[in-house]
């Protein structure tokens, strides 16, 4: 029997730059409802859905009345920054070569099917991309690990087939939950030793260098 192996990939900070596009438009989105967060913090929330973001930077004991209008601000406000996305470095190089190897693409994100929509559009590797997974896949987003396991279920996968590439330290918290390894790159601004100290099973710096260290990743061939 065939046996799938998926390469699960998140996509904002690790195969797009949109990380500090997420950062502004969370902090102008709380400023606006009079949460004033300091810019460090929410950069460092980001990477978690909107459900876990709240919560991990207001606190879960809050009134959440506000919850529902500070994301819709934050989704305006992001927007606005669509016209400026562009790839990391060889992104759709490493899709196109991962794809190569025989590992099936699933991009795990837990941005909406609209915004999906677009940051497909910059990366522009669809032809590689065997399913997506959105927000609407999953009741609680990273470092739940409930994302991973729809992409997972996407891929038609087992968590021993697969291996997940993110940015941040919910990537790997998230990946980890779901027993599934966590190739991490510093392209979301969290340093080496966070992301190993997390459980990452190996660092580079962006796409581009994962894709140059594919041969001695765990990217370099699917197991069987």
């Amino acid at each position: 029997m065939t046996t799938t192996a998926a390469a699960l990939f998140d996509v904002d900070g690790t195969l797009l730059d949109t990380t500090y596009f997420h950062t502004l438009s969370w902090w102008e989105a709380l400023r606006q409802y009079d949460r004033t967060v300091p810019a460090a913090r929410v950069h460092r929330a980001v990477g978690m859905g909107a459900d876990q973001l709240l919560d991990h930077l207001l606190g879960e004991d809050r009134d959440h009345d506000a919850d529902e209008a500070i994301t819709a601000a934050h989704d305006a406000l992001y927007a606005r920054h669509w016209p400026a996305i562009e790839p990391l470095p060889d992104a759709a190089g490493l899709l196109r070569a991962c794809a190569g190897r025989g590992w099936r693409i699933v991009l795990a994100s837990s941005a909406s099917e609209r915004e999906l929509a677009v940051l497909r559009r910059v990366l522009d590797a669809d032809e590689v991309i065997a399913a997506v997974t959105t927000a609407d896949d999953v009741a609680a987003t990273k470092p739940a690990p409930d994302l991973v396991r729809a992409a997972l279920d996407r891929a038609g996968a087992e968590p021993e087939h697969a291996v997940f590439v993110g940015d941040t330290v919910w990537d790997v918290a998230a990946a980890g939950r779901a027993h599934v390894p966590c190739v991490a790159v510093e392209s979301g601004g969290f340093a080496a030793q966070e992301l190993l100290g997390c459980g990452a099973a190996e660092i580079h710096r962006d796409s581009a260098e994962l894709l140059a260290a594919l041969d001695g990743s765990l990217l370099a061939r699917p197991p069987h």
